[in-house]
């Protein structure tokens, strides 16, 4: 037995809070659900009245002489029964599609909803793949279970009813002897779902784990390439996979044992009943229970059918229940905090306060710490230091993808805690170290945050970051869809970015690393292009390239969190302080590489 097939796999957190989450998506629809499940009931009373009819029909082809009129007035009665009947079940399974369709809609709408409500630090600690698994394969799992468990249920519930109902109408003794399989094939029922819940459980999970695996592997499959990762990926991909074999192969193989099972049990039952019937006509003398006999065999027949059914439901259920409770747990985690007022700015200057301002991804680990800075209107403020200094923490800060612990951070003299958060990011443009393009027409990607800017505008922003003419050489020009093999290299990639902020035109500017991707020939293109765009607004710079940021108004110098210098680049260097020896390191390190 492998290692993993010891493990100990915990059961549903709460099995019936799972089952009320999936019934409550009923609600908004019980008037349709009602109307399925009386089209099923009534199509399956139907059902079990036939061989009731036919019950009849042959005592009447056993009578001496035969009465051809009454046998022909049985079989028009159970054609149209048998026609009703599949018209009920037609319109229950159309009615109910639908139905789980729109549920199945709705929770992936409320899943996308929920992405937007949750703070960024939710996917500091879940990976994407997971998510897109909750979305597609839960919910699908959901969506069957309505269409096809429930109606299931229904109707199964009706035949262990109404059979015996009808069963006691032709025979007690009969009927008392086939009711011993219900106690024996519920048991067996309830010990194989025991057994069989913890494995269903983690299976979803071990589902959400590969698919979160494959997720982050294809997205960097380039990496894994260059640093020759495939044989760990596999590897991983393996480990997990064989996780999922042996909890599927074990919820699947005791989930299939019910059917097997529940026929044997029925076709004891089936074996006794003839014996028995045979003996109540022999001992009676009665050639016309004869009938009662093979009616009865039919009904332990179809008894048998519902009884298989629960054990595929049950199944089913568990199934479901694990793929809910995953969907309730994503929809019921912490929203980020609601903004408590809207406050705007009736003419933006561009003036930022940092007032003592401690902040920590973690709350027992404060990575700032009590940091204080003032930016003028108008200004180029530079953010360097070290990798893990805080300086990227700064700007998420500033646009409220996360929120601060303690302190103030103020625009224009108004608290950006005070202002809506889309309001509040509206206020600064921003490029990012990691080029974003989705895929779509280079006109509607740089067109993304301002959708309203005119094809004039656009183009005059693309040759202020002069990438105009690189766009006019591609074919489609503007109307180009960029896709994720399209021949546009990191840098070109970039340059659209940029674009995209002039385009957007915002009040303030954030920079984070934006020449970094582009080489030194198109960083000087680009660094004209900044100087026109950030002139009159106040802007955020971090750079790692000291060199591009000389022309800064102030220069803050960051160490663990904390502000160590701040000045301009001559006055900073005067000092012979930290950032001197920042930039003496990369002075260094260019003399070498010219070396």
């Amino acid at each position: 037995m492998p290692p993993f097939a010891r493990m100990s796999y915990a059961k549903s957190k709460d099995f019936k809070k799972a089952m009320r989450f999936l019934f409550k998506g009923l609600k908004a629809y019980r008037v349709a659900v009602a109307i399925s499940l009386f089209l099923a009931a009534a199509g399956t009373v139907i059902s079990i009245m036939g061989p009731y009819i036919l019950n009849y029909m042959m005592e009447e082809v056993l009578r001496i002489p035969m009465n051809f009129d009454q046998i022909t007035k049985y079989g028009i009665m159970l054609a149209a029964m048998y026609a009703f009947a599949f018209g009920f079940n037609y319109l229950q399974n159309f009615i109910m599609a639908k139905v789980a369709a729109k549920i199945s809609q709705r929770y992936r709408s409320d899943i996308t909803k929920k992405i937007n409500q949750l703070p960024l630090s939710y996917f500091d600690h879940n990976t994407y793949g997971d998510l897109l698994s909750r979305m597609t394969n839960d919910v699908d799992l959901i969506g069957q279970t309505l269409n096809n468990s429930l109606p299931n249920l229904i109707t199964s519930a009706t035949m262990i009813i109404g059979i015996p109902i009808m069963m006691f109408t032709i025979s007690w003794e009969l009927t008392l002897f086939s009711l011993i399989e219900i106690p024996l094939a519920l048991g067996l029922i309830s010990i194989i779902v025991k057994f069989s819940q913890k494995y269903f459980i983690k299976q979803q999970d071990f589902l959400g784990q590969i698919n979160g695996h494959i997720e982050e592997i294809y997205s960097a499959h380039n990496v894994v390439k260059a640093f020759n990762g495939e044989e760990k990926a596999i590897n991983e991909f393996d480990q997990i996979n064989r996780k999922l074999k042996y909890t599927a192969r074990k919820s699947q193989f005791l989930s299939a044992l019910m059917m097997p099972s529940i026929n044997f049990i029925g076709n004891l039952v089936y074996a006794g009943i003839c014996i028995f019937g045979a003996w109540l006509a022999i001992k009676d003398n009665d050639l016309l229970f004869v009938t009662s006999i093979i009616t009865f065999t039919t009904y332990i027949k179809l008894f048998n059918q519902p009884i298989s059914q629960l054990g595929t439901i049950f199944s089913s259920l568990q199934s479901s229940a694990a793929a809910s409770e995953r969907v309730m747990e994503f929809l019921s985690e912490p929203n980020q905090p609601n903004d408590v007022d809207n406050k705007t700015i009736s003419k933006i200057k561009g003036k930022v306060e940092f007032k003592n301002v401690s902040f920590g991804y973690d709350k027992d680990k404060t990575i700032i710490h009590n940091f204080s800075f003032t930016a003028l209107p108008g200004q180029k403020i530079a953010i360097v230091g070290p990798t893990g200094a805080g300086k990227t923490t700064l700007v998420n800060l500033l646009m409220r993808f996360y929120e601060i612990d303690s302190g103030e951070i103020l625009v224009d003299g108004v608290n950006i805690h005070d202002m809506t958060r889309s309001y509040a990011r509206n206020l600064f443009g921003m490029v990012l170290q990691d080029t974003w393009l989705f895929e779509g027409t280079i006109r509607d990607n740089l067109k993304f945050g301002n959708p309203n800017a005119t094809d004039k505008e656009m183009i005059e922003a693309c040759k202020m970051a002069n990438v105009h003419h690189f766009i006019t050489t591609l074919p489609g020009n503007y109307d180009m869809v960029l896709k994720e093999d399209s021949l546009v290299s990191q840098g070109q990639k970039q340059l659209l970015t940029i674009a995209r902020a002039m385009i957007q035109n915002s009040p303030m500017l954030i920079l984070d690393e934006a020449t970094s991707s582009v080489d030194t020939r198109t960083e000087v293109l680009i660094q004209s292009a900044m100087d026109r765009l950030t002139k009159g607004r106040t802007s955020f710079v971090i750079a790692h390239r000291l060199s591009t940021i000389r022309n800064a108004d102030q220069i803050i110098v960051m160490a663990n969190g904390e502000v160590v210098e701040h000045g301009k680049h001559d006055e900073l260097l005067a000092k012979g302080g930290f950032y001197a020896s920042l930039y003496a390191s990369q002075f260094d390190e260019n003399q070498q590489a010219k070396e």
